[in-house]
């Protein structure tokens, strides 16, 4: 929602400069910024391999225009705030838990379960629209006995009844035994709600209502609870500086790291001399599908990758080592690569 510290939380985790103000919309524009993901697995490597650079993986967040209440109907600038996140492969909901007279709420009031409703409801309803529109295209086909419109509205008709009794898609997905076509079919739909997400309540401290945390949890969710201020005014202090001023560690890598877990992204390695560099790619992706991340052709011109356990090199002492020891696998194009693998790919030239 507005003022509720997107913008201070998207400005300390980027380091970019954004407008922020104590007034609604002060985002139109969605701002893009590319976040290292922090990994610390990343330095060791490097030590190991005398590396020339390190080079971490990235992820990007979008600070967008806040959501208030009838945005389903182009209320505030729920039109384009909604055609943003449908672009999105993820969302992070922003809750304010913090009471500060100084900064306005939209909604007069500090109540964080009614804007998770708001969000939620805005939301859900924007996707009823888009199937109730689907509904009546192919219902008249479905009647004549075609076999794909009955299939489609049947689990059209399901996501309806879900989102009516307040359940999002992503969560119906969860719950739900659905066949391949089914989840083609929803895929098809791009509903704001198939969307993973998860939680940043920007607390003071002991500001977060257990009544929420309870209520993400039992949506399956997580949340990351930050002082979005405070971690903007000390984005730039070292561990020892948060120490001698009793702050503790920041939030922020925490968040990122958060993010990355929702999105269903694993990290494997590169290392040698010239650079240590970590690569990104969804959990199950086969050995051929990772390669095609370092380099395009190395997917159609996979032969087979030599893998080790990143924590598994490094006690070994290094690659001659680990492979005297007979510690590296050779693994062909079934191999499902696992979070911390470290790879060298083999591939026609």
């Amino acid at each position: 929602m507005p003022n509720v510290g997107k913008s201070t939380l998207f400005k300390a985790l980027t380091k970019k400069e954004v407008e922020i103000a104590n007034y609604p919309f002060a985002t139109i524009d969605p701002n893009v910024g590319v976040v290292e993901v922090p990994d610390e697995r990343l330095g060791k490597l490097s030590e190991l391999s005398h590396s020339k650079q390190i080079v971490p993986t990235v992820i990007e967040f979008l600070d967008i225009a806040g959501l208030v209440k009838g945005a389903n109907k182009g209320e505030g600038l729920g039109n384009q705030f909604l055609a943003t996140i449908r672009e999105v492969d993820a969302v992070l909901y922003v809750i304010r838990t913090f009471e500060l007279a100084d900064i306005h709420h939209v909604e007069k009031t500090i109540n964080p379960m009614r804007d998770v409703e708001i969000l939620r409801t805005e939301l859900a309803l924007k996707d009823l629209e888009v199937i109730q529109k689907r509904f009546d295209s192919i219902e008249g086909k479905a009647k004549t006995g075609d076999k794909d419109a009955k299939e489609e509205l049947e689990i059209v008709s399901r996501l309806k009844d879900a989102l009516n009794n307040g359940t999002h898609v992503i969560e119906f997905i969860k719950n739900s035994e659905l066949s391949p076509k089914s989840l083609e079919i929803i895929k098809g739909l791009q509903l704001l709600t198939s969307k993973p997400y998860f939680f940043l309540l920007n607390s003071r401290g002991d500001d977060v209502p257990p009544k929420l945390v309870e209520y993400i949890s039992e949506l399956g969710s997580q949340y990351v609870s930050a002082n979005a201020r405070e971690e903007l005014d000390t984005a730039d202090f070292s561990n020892d500086q948060r120490a001698e001023l009793n702050l503790g560690q920041s939030k922020l890598a925490e968040l990122i790291q958060a993010g990355y877990k929702v999105l269903n992204l694993i990290t494997f390695f590169t290392t040698g001399e010239d650079e240590t560099r970590a690569w990104t790619c969804r959990e199950g992706s086969t050995a051929p599908e990772a390669a095609g991340k370092i380099h395009n052709d190395f997917k159609d011109k996979f032969i087979r990758a030599e893998v080790i356990a990143w924590d598994k090199l490094l006690e070994a002492g290094g690659w001659a080592q680990a492979r005297s020891k007979g510690l590296i696998r050779t693994e062909g194009k079934e191999y499902v690569v696992k979070d911390g693998d470290t790879l060298v790919i083999l591939h026609n030239a």
